[in-house]
């Protein structure tokens, strides 16, 4: 059952049900968060092990109103599609496909629990959460159209990219992206890799979904904070949590714990005490996007387009003008703008950051300044920037931009881990999970490509703090994703048997992988054929 009130902004809704508000709780499972990580989680174990009791608690009075909020992300579905730091280029001019391949098979991962939870009446629609929206990646300059030829040819040639396109001709180019080509100098070339089998992602709508699943025989605590976490001698955990509206407590004993706060997951690991903890900061990032919903603007543009970062500036810096649908309406968003602010959530405290400073991570944190100089002077520039300049930059993408049809809106806060190394510490930009040795708890730090890679990143933690029950749940995990423990890359033929019915179960409708792909496929202009 949920206690509490719930707020969403999304379609789906988590029902509204009373709950104990103070007293003693006794749980298998203790999920912190409501985002989309949790609800993964709590999805997975309800399936895998529906006796155990499971029990959440969320310090806001909705689902997914962080970083899962569809408005605070950019819901690419991060497949490496375009993202063009997953595949940064060499010295001598190749292209390194390495990570790319493996965010794309952690993607795979995703789509196939979906597709199964669909069919198992554990989502109710994918048109609710998952639409069809091609993935470009976008450079300019000769040394950036060689770039993507390059690129083309590193990825088309592993089935997980197969039907990727590159395109140099700048009539091509206006077909497909006529809002990027209007008013633009094509002195300046300009080259693209294509990919339809992209997809959109509302996050929010997804979570409230899957918490729709867990809420059924789960209680959900809305307006609930954990302010503290204590292990006991036989393993367990002893949590307290107040009710934030009537100043009520509770004491929760649990087997289990998930941290998945987003930003304020540090503060709550910190305050467990683990060893594994130890030595780890956070550095928070805000951040902002240009948000437009002017039908004729929107109607000229239908792709997820990414940019390469300015020189010297961080991967969390790559520009992109993204087709967003949120409750069946199209939109655009562009950014990222970003800022600074000493809060780990957007609706954090002032004093997070100085709080989360600990004896164990100061020389890790202040090892930092000297080493990341490039995203010092990056945030700098960022909150020194104009809305003047702000459509200066929307204008390398949209070069007839008019600032007067794009709203600018705060992004979810991130927060970027600094790790604790034999240098003093290390800025991590990725995602990461932090288990305890004995598998009592477990915590997801760090920012992209998170949510995308929700149903691998928890399949990970249950394999990490459950060894005893993980190969009595391989079997039913191996129905809920046909591909488990396999390498898609290795498999062309599992691969594309998979992405066809992911595609059908999904609504995605006809992708590349269903049709036989010549890999040196491109649409070139007539100089280069």
């Amino acid at each position: 059952m949920v206690a509490g009130t719930n707020g969403t902004g999304t379609n789906s809704t988590v029902s509204n049900k009373t709950g104990p508000t103070s007293g003693v709780i006794k749980s298998d499972v203790v999920l912190i968060g409501a985002g989309i990580m949790s609800a993964t989680l709590g999805s997975l174990i309800r399936q895998l092990q529906p006796d155990w009791t499971i029990t959440m608690f969320e310090r806001l009075d909705a689902a997914a109103a962080e970083s899962s909020d569809p408005w605070n992300n950019a819901g690419t579905g991060h497949s490496a599609l375009c993202e063009l730091n997953y595949t940064p280029q060499a010295a001598d001019g190749s292209v390194d496909i390495a990570k790319a391949v493996t965010i794309n098979e952690q993607f795979q991962v995703s789509r196939q629990f979906w597709s199964h939870a669909l069919e198992h009446g554990v989502l109710s629609s994918a048109s609710e959460f998952i639409n069809p929206i091609p993935h470009v990646s976008f450079c300019h300059g000769a040394d950036g159209v060689e770039y993507l030829r390059k690129r083309q040819a590193a990825l088309a040639a592993n089935p997980l990219f197969a039907g990727m396109e590159f395109i140099d001709d700048d009539d091509e180019f206006a077909r497909r992206l006529p809002l990027m080509a209007a008013g633009r100098n094509y002195a300046d070339p300009v080259a693209l890799n294509w990919y339809d089998g992209g997809t959109d992602v509302d996050f929010g709508a997804l979570t409230q979904e899957l918490l729709n699943y867990v809420g059924k025989s789960s209680d959900i605590y809305f307006g609930h904070a954990v302010t503290g976490l204590s292990k006991q001698s036989d393993g367990s955990w002893v949590l307290k949590v107040v009710n934030l509206r009537t100043h009520e407590k509770l004491t929760v004993h649990a087997a289990f714990v998930f941290v998945g706060a987003g930003g304020g997951a540090l503060h709550l690991l910190q305050k467990s005490g683990i060893e594994e903890i130890k030595g780890s900061g956070g550095f928070p990032v805000s951040g902002a996007f240009f948000r437009c919903t002017n039908p004729d603007l929107v109607n000229e543009h239908h792709a997820k387009v990414y940019g390469r970062a300015a020189v010297g500036a961080p991967p969390m810096s790559v520009p992109h003008l993204d087709t967003r649908v949120i409750n069946h309406k199209p939109g655009l968003l562009f950014g990222p703008y970003a800022g600074w602010s000493p809060k780990f959530l957007k609706s954090g405290k002032w004093s997070d950051l100085i709080t989360s400073v600990k004896p164990g991570n100061v020389v890790p944190m202040m090892s930092i300044a000297p080493k990341e100089f490039g995203l010092l002077k990056y945030l700098i520039s960022e909150l020194a920037a104009n809305e003047h300049d702000r459509v200066t930059t929307l204008s390398e993408f949209v070069p007839l931009a008019d600032g007067t049809d794009w709203e600018l809106i705060t992004a979810g806060q991130r927060v970027q881990i600094i790790k604790k190394d034999g240098r003093g510490g290390s800025l991590q930009f990725g995602t990461e999970v932090v288990n305890a040795a004995d598998g009592t708890i477990s915590g997801l730090l760090g920012a992209s490509p998170g949510a995308s890679t929700a149903v691998p990143a928890m399949i990970d933690v249950l394999k990490k703090c459950f060894p005893k029950h993980f190969e009595s749940w391989r079997p039913a995990l191996t129905e809920m994703i046909p591909s488990f423990g396999q390498k898609l890359s290795d498999n062309p033929r599992l691969f594309g048997e998979i992405w066809s019915h992911t595609s059908k179960v999904l609504e995605l409708g006809g992708t590349p992988a269903d049709q036989p792909v010549d890999h040196s496929a491109h649409v070139a202009s007539p100089t280069t054929v």
